[in-house]
């Protein structure tokens, strides 16, 4: 089936317009519609590349729906963990028909950091990167094999950056909030020290890397100059990062409860700037849902992450003034760049593209709340930028 779209406000990373796209089966297709066309009008409305959501923990299904994500770049912190090629197919399979999963595969054996994964093998059932999972590698010559493997195989490894010896068991960022509060605390140069060794690593041994979180600025600063020097890294961040400091645990709520942890104002404002000057490559959710079970609990014990799906969009929408981005800018960081990372044929307008859509309107507002997006540190702020309607592979995913 052959569609138009008209009457559309086209939202891509190679540029903005007002027109129309032709879709003809899974693919955009240069050239006019034929006269037998199904015809879609979007009522001025913004089409743009949907949401590839780059290291979600959780295939969330209707919440990916509700936030314009049509492909997940799935952790290996699964149960079992993606480290056999058996359970990494069953993992692919997991949104059909609803949602693209690609698996990142686990970089270690049950990602326990001791002995290198079958990555070969899970790469061949059709994981698109490997990952540490939320954990750092400490071992140096373990993180230069799996970095050194993954070259060969020509893929990204996926990395948290958290020097665990300095962590350990802490919950919170070293600073006021967390001494007033006497909650066990880690530096932020926890951050830095991981970064500054995968950096050296990877520029080592020629590998892609992508540093999934980097949220202080000692970590942005490594990654500028390391890109300056042509090593092969990107980086993420989400928008509890861009949006909140340490004070949002002040009273002790559980659901600001982070991994990494939210970090100092003075940190927060440099990760805006990070995201307005290009070192940020990837915007993701960091979706982490817990249940009550886990998040009713002192803030100690309380399991980190936080739901982010149905948020995502909104939360990058409403960035966008306050870190100066264009429109087309916010779909790099939302599409265009992890499809490149994950290496899928998606993420842009241009013809020959996966027919991967989601129409929204910027201007629409709600309110973010528990009851409906899940376990957020943004309960009851008021957003703007409703989705409206999604396609995968040009076909429609109802609501």
């Amino acid at each position: 089936m052959t569609i138009a779209f008209t009457n559309a406000r086209l939202v891509c990373p190679a540029g903005e317009r007002t027109g129309v796209l032709v879709v003809a089966g899974e693919r955009i297709v240069a050239g006019d519609a034929p006269p037998d066309a199904t015809v879609i009008d979007c009522g001025g409305k913004h089409l743009a590349p949907a949401i590839v959501d780059l290291g979600a923990f959780k295939v969330d299904k209707a919440a990916c729906r509700a936030g314009g994500i049509v492909r997940v770049g799935l952790m290996p912190d699964q149960s079992p963990v993606l480290d056999d090629p058996g359970i990494v197919r069953r993992a692919a399979t997991m949104g059909k028909p609803e949602l693209w999963v690609h698996p990142l595969a686990a970089a270690t054996r049950g990602l326990r950091c001791e002995d290198l994964a079958e990555m070969a093998i899970t790469a061949s059932a059709g994981a698109r990167a490997v990952a540490t999972g939320r954990r750092w590698i400490g071992d140096s010559g373990l993180m230069r094999k799996v970095l050194a493997y993954a070259r060969d195989l020509d893929l990204t490894v996926v990395s948290h950056a958290e020097d665990a010896g300095l962590v350990g068991d802490a919950v919170a960022t070293d600073g006021l909030t967390a001494t007033l509060l006497g909650l066990s605390s880690a530096p932020a140069s926890a951050e830095a020290l991981a970064i500054a060794r995968d950096l050296l690593l990877a520029e080592e041994t020629g590998a892609r890397l992508h540093l999934r979180q980097v949220t202080t600025a000692a970590g942005f600063d490594l990654v500028r100059a390391a890109k300056r020097r042509g090593v092969r890294v990107t980086c993420g961040i989400t928008p509890a990062h861009l949006l909140l400091s340490d004070i949002a645990v002040s009273d002790f709520r559980t659901f600001a409860h982070l991994s990494p942890p939210l970090r100092s104002e003075a940190d927060r404002q440099a990760c805006l700037a990070a995201l307005a000057d290009g070192t940020v490559d990837v915007l993701s959710s960091g979706h982490d849902p817990r249940g009550p079970e886990e998040k009713r609990l002192p803030f100690a014990d309380a399991a980190p992450g936080a739901a982010g799906a149905t948020t995502l969009l909104a939360l990058g929408l409403n960035l966008r003034e306050s870190a100066g981005l264009s429109m087309e800018r916010l779909f790099a960081l939302l599409s265009a760049n992890p499809a490149r990372i994950l290496g899928l044929d998606t993420g842009t307008l241009q013809p020959d593209e996966a027919a991967d859509l989601v129409l929204f309107d910027p201007h629409a507002p709600w309110q973010i709340t528990t009851e409906r997006d899940g376990n957020t540190p943004f309960d009851g702020l008021p957003v703007q930028g409703r989705v409206l309607r999604v396609w995968k592979g040009g076909k429609e995913i109802a609501a």
